[in-house]
């Protein structure tokens, strides 16, 4: 069983702290540790909801934060996001291992190390605190902890990083390219216009709602340049 400790450091790394504590008793119990203690409540169920919301939140901020992504792209860093390795990172930084209740043959055979238990728990707890705080607050915390993730994969979706291949053109001939970017408008609002140029040519230009996104299409503005030269 795990300690209070546990549970307090769980709350801390999430960024939310519980008003009922049943709630989060419930989104770190695994259905083994329910049934060797009078079938305390588990965390399936949370995990079913939180899945939902984790969802919905991530596709919400995908079409916001990057309005020039295309529907199957967008699609694909979702998916990317809202997978069980992501979690399962997530679950490490929240050190929900720790304070995990399995039942004793769970815990003996590596439960809080498992991939699928570790990302359904995170799911679970989002899943929590939507129950206790509602759907926005949820949100915000699923944000917090996969905006990096999100921006890192929206940068090349199915694989499209124009950097890093026109990076390797421009190698074969010894250039480098080099990258201005400028931003304007409100601050919740901003767009960012990208050129790039290599030895003293501009080969391509790019807008997006972030200084990478930017960069992304400029780069892929100048590879087209580059296959028609």
């Amino acid at each position: 069983m795990s300690e209070p400790a546990a549970d307090t450091a769980v709350e801390e790394r999430i960024g939310y702290v519980f008003a009922d504590r049943r709630l989060l008793a419930e989104a770190l119990t695994h259905r083994s540790y329910s049934g060797e203690h009078g079938n305390a409540a588990h965390y399936e169920r949370l995990e079913f909801l939180g899945d939902a919301v984790l969802q919905l939140a991530v596709t919400r901020y995908l079409y916001q934060t990057f309005p020039d992504l295309p529907e199957g792209q967008l699609a694909k860093v979702r998916a990317s996001v809202v997978s069980e390795r992501t979690l399962v990172d997530v679950a490490a930084r929240l050190a929900v291992g720790p304070a995990l209740r399995l039942g004793r043959g769970e815990a003996i055979t590596g439960g809080r190390a498992k991939p699928s238990l570790l990302s359904d728990v995170v799911e679970a707890l989002i899943g929590a605190i939507f129950v206790e705080a509602g759907f926005e607050r949820a949100a915000e915390v699923v944000v917090e902890h996969l905006a990096e993730a999100i921006a890192t994969r929206s940068v090349a979706p199915g694989h499209r990083d124009f950097k890093t291949r026109l990076q390797e053109i421009l190698a074969r001939t010894d250039l480098r390219p080099h990258y201005v970017v400028v931003q304007s408008g409100p601050e919740h609002a901003k767009r960012f216009a990208a050129v790039v140029s290599a030895g003293g040519r501009v080969l391509g230009e790019g807008t997006g709602s972030s200084k990478k996104r930017a960069e992304q299409v400029a780069a892929e503005a100048a590879v087209a340049t580059l296959r028609h030269a």
